[in-house]
Order: C-alpha cells, then structure tokens, then sequence
C-alpha cells in the first residue's frame, strides 16, 4: 500500500472509532438542525460551528430520536419529513 492510503485508512478508521464530544451550545451563533425519518422512526441532531483551537469546527450539541405512532405510519416522505422537523423543532 501506498502512504496515502495508509493515511486514509488510519483517518478513516479513527473517524469511526472515535465517540463524537457534544459541544456546550453558543446561543449567540446560528445552529443546524439535521433531520432523518426513516421507516420506523424519526431522528434529528443539533449542531453548531464554533472556534476551537482557531479553527472553525462543526460539532453536535444534541441527538434525539423516537419511534413513529401506529397513524403516522400511513404518511407519505414528505409528511414524514416535516413531522420529523416539527417534531424536532
């Protein structure tokens, strides 16, 4: 192998094999609020840039997620995503 794809596989498997740290929220920056509803259940993450180390780092700051009702089951894709965002909302 290569030493670049030493490098990427050693970045790779650190990314994977690292715990994400929750930021403390800064409530004067913006935050970005990502949403996934899948089959059987509906997901959504807080995250925030902040200045760490002098370098702008985009972190979690929450994870949430619950199981759809039994009448939310019928719902389209796009009903399940704008439940999933109000719902996170």
């Amino acid at each position: 192998m290569t030493v670049d794809r030493v490098k990427a596989f050693e970045s790779l498997r650190q990314a994977l094999t690292t715990a994400p740290l929750l930021l403390i929220p800064d409530f004067k920056l913006p935050f970005k609020l990502y949403i996934d509803a899948l089959g059987d259940g509906l997901n959504a993450a807080l995250h925030q840039v902040q200045i760490i180390n002098d370098k702008p780092l985009e972190g979690p700051i929450c994870f949430i997620s619950r199981q759809i009702k039994p009448t939310e089951a019928r719902y389209g894709a796009s009903q399940m995503e704008c439940l999933c965002f109000f719902w996170a909302l």
